[in-house]
């Protein structure tokens, strides 16, 4: 019986399962299993309505950042770091407000401070968004349980964000400092944000940022650390009034081996100066972050070190300036103005190598040169040094006598007043100022002056850097090209002088220092009247050096001279340069039409370069070529010769080494060097 109820009810089993098996494979297809269809109608619409909110939150988010973006106006108001030309730090200047605050990247500081740094600080800096619940967890529960806030949680990223809008120490702080973080996250790499920390870090007082503190608390670039300094440079912001280790050394030093895990020795005892040399010449530089200058920073200490001694030695309310410029690229290698120990009354704060002062005789070889440019005069033709009018305007030589007859080449090196100023009337004052300012040169006359035969003699004020400049074309090729100071200033290269002119004046001005042994070295001195401008300047095939001694108020100081006061200062400045071809170039030029053939150009037959002669007896000189008549000069002082002979008898004063240099009308130039023995 019970068999064929069975088997009665079969159909309706099989039915039962078929439509089982048909619905669940329905509600499968629709990845809804177990759901029947309004179920699955709200689930579909909580799943749109989660999305759209993810939207509405995100687009909020982004509506927030852009209405609110971070505030980086600190970090955007730095002060300015003046570089030399390797990078190395010539001077600093606070940010507006007197606050000494730095740009700073994380590739600036030295790897064993940002090791430190995001050791003690936020050791899961690289891994999170900005936040650390874990870390704000404990620090409220560590709170809650002093009753006060012991700790505040706050990674890296918060401590930028804290940095970069300060704000009480709140809740409502914290919170902002939060979104804040994850802002930050948003914009920023991780190393950017470093970077925030490190320019805005406080150390105390009127320090912010980890390189004013290196500098202010080590007198070392951030990049130069050592572990012990970089600890202290770590811990510092904790409490920065609290660690100051000038203040509170004991507190300082504790913090510093806690973080070292080590003694790390005696902290700082007090701040050391910032940084300021050649503060005159890079003062107007102020501004950019960063400033890279053509300075040479040894040489700038060397100079500066010089100009202190020096000043000792002045009379009272004296001050000085000193420039040394490389002479094919113009570029300033350092600059002088009063030296470091300067006091009020010596107008340290003054630039200068930018004061409009008389020149005297320094603007002499100028007038030379172009008259050898234009055929008035050569080295060896004869000028009269005799008493003349020129209308109402009678000069005198310096010391009130007359020389009577002389060379040109002579006449420029004793400095002659009556010879240029016969030269400048035969040029033409008005045309040699036009030579000038065509070369960027200013003469500064009086109000409503124009050229005059006085300037042969200083008549015209111009500055240390525009003289200098005018040395280095007769140092190098005769073109224009003013002193810079920033790399990116152009190169020389405009016309001024012409090659052969500036050779032929580099040859006569080359000629020892008194009471020095230096060789090859081209220089000319100048003085204005009453002595209130004392002037040298000497170059050689690399270098050009100024210098102007004087008081910065115009009074006269008596008796000073550009020979007595300055040249000394030239003479000591070469001492100090790095070794260089001491003579005046040689320029080698194109032959040209018309110009003298290669067969019948100058050149000396004897000696040959670097011969050994005997200095029992007289030598002969013999050269060959050129147009006549022929120069001679020795170690830049000229011999005595018969201008139409090619050869000359010299009887050597010592065994050394000499230079033996001969000039022909048209300037060329021949040189050789010799030994006496």
């Amino acid at each position: 019986m019970r068999v064929v109820l069975a088997i009665r009810n079969l159909p309706c089993r099989v039915a039962r399962k078929s439509r089982a098996v048909t619905e669940r494979r329905e509600h499968h297809a629709t990845g809804l299993g177990g759901f029947s269809p309004g179920t699955r109608t709200i689930a579909i619409r909580l799943g749109l309505g989660a999305a759209l909110a993810l939207v509405a939150m995100a687009g909020a988010a982004l509506a927030l950042d852009r209405l609110f973006p971070p505030n980086l106006s600190r970090i955007a108001t730095t002060g300015t770091e003046i570089l030399d030309r390797q990078g190395r730090t010539v001077a600093l200047f606070p940010a507006p407000g007197g606050v000494w605050r730095f740009r700073t990247a994380a590739d600036d500081v030295a790897p064993v401070l940002l090791h430190m740094l995001v050791a003690t600080e936020d050791r899961h800096f690289w891994h999170h968004p900005g936040v650390n619940p874990l870390s704000l967890l404990r620090a409220s529960v560590q709170d809650l349980r002093a009753g006060r806030i012991v700790s505040g949680g706050s990674t890296l990223t918060m401590q930028a964000a804290r940095l970069l809008e300060p704000r009480p120490r709140t809740v409502r702080s914290k919170l902002i400092e939060i979104a804040r973080a994850f802002q930050l996250e948003w914009h920023y790499s991780k190393r950017e944000i470093l970077g925030i920390w490190l320019t805005l870090a406080p150390y105390g007082g009127n320090l912010e940022g980890v390189r004013a503190g290196s500098m202010a608390w080590f007198g070392a670039s951030v990049r130069n650390l050592d572990a012990a300094q970089a600890a202290l440079l770590v811990g510092i912001p904790r409490r920065p009034e609290a660690l100051r280790p000038d203040r509170h050394r004991d507190a300082a030093r504790a913090v510093r081996d806690r973080i070292l895990a080590a003694d790390g020795g005696d902290v700082p005892r007090s701040r050391l100066p910032f940084p300021r040399h050649a503060p005159q010449a890079v003062a107007r530089l102020a501004g950019p972050a960063r400033v890279t200058t053509t300075i040479d920073l040894p040489l700038q200490f060397a100079l500066e070190r010089l100009a202190s001694d020096q000043l000792r030695r002045l009379p009272g309310r004296a001050s000085l300036a000193l420039l040394v410029v490389d002479a094919r690229t113009r570029e300033i290698r350092a600059a002088v103005s009063g030296g470091e120990q300067t006091s009020e009354a010596r107008s340290s704060a003054l630039d200068l190598t930018r004061a409009v002062r008389s020149p005297g005789s320094a603007m002499k070889p100028f007038i030379y040169a172009m008259a050898f440019e234009g055929g008035i005069v050569g080295p060896e033709t004869n000028v009269e040094d005799l008493p003349r009018h020129f209308g109402a305007y009678a000069p005198e030589d310096f010391d009130r006598g007359f020389a009577g007859g002389v060379t040109a080449g002579e006449a420029l090196r004793r400095s002659l007043n009556l010879p240029a100023v016969a030269l400048l009337d035969q040029l033409g004052p008005a045309q040699f100022a036009a030579r000038l300012k065509l070369a960027g040169v200013a003469l500064h006359l009086p109000p409503g002056a124009a050229p005059s035969l006085p300037l042969a003699l200083g008549g015209a004020g111009i500055t240390l850097r525009d003289l200098t400049g005018m040395y280095a074309a007769l140092a190098t090729d005769g073109s224009a090209g003013a002193p810079r100071i920033l790399p990116e200033g152009t190169v020389p290269g405009g016309p001024f002088l012409q090659t052969r002119a500036a050779e032929a004046i580099a040859a006569v001005l080359t000629q020892p220092f008194p009471d020095s042994s230096l060789p090859g070295i081209a220089w000319k001195t100048g003085t204005s009247w009453g002595g209130r401008d004392s002037w040298a300047v000497g170059f050689d095939r690399t270098q050009v050096v100024g210098a102007w001694v004087g008081r910065p108020d115009g009074t006269p100081l008596p008796g000073a001279t550009g020979r007595a006061l300055a040249l000394p200062l030239v003479a000591r400045v070469f001492e100090i340069l790095p070794a260089a071809p001491r003579d005046p170039p040689v320029i080698a030029r194109p032959s040209a039409a018309g110009s003298v053939s290669a067969s019948n150009a100058l050149r000396l037959l004897f000696p040959p370069p670097n011969a050994v002669v005997s200095g029992d007896g007289p030598v002969t000189l013999r050269a060959m070529g050129g147009r006549r008549p022929l120069t001679f000069l020795m170690n830049g002082a000229p011999l005595r010769t018969d201008p139409a002979r090619r050869e000359i008898s010299w009887l050597p004063p010592a065994p050394g080494f000499y230079r033996l240099t001969v000039l022909d009308g048209d300037g060329g130039v021949a040189r050789v060097s010799l030994r006496v023995k």
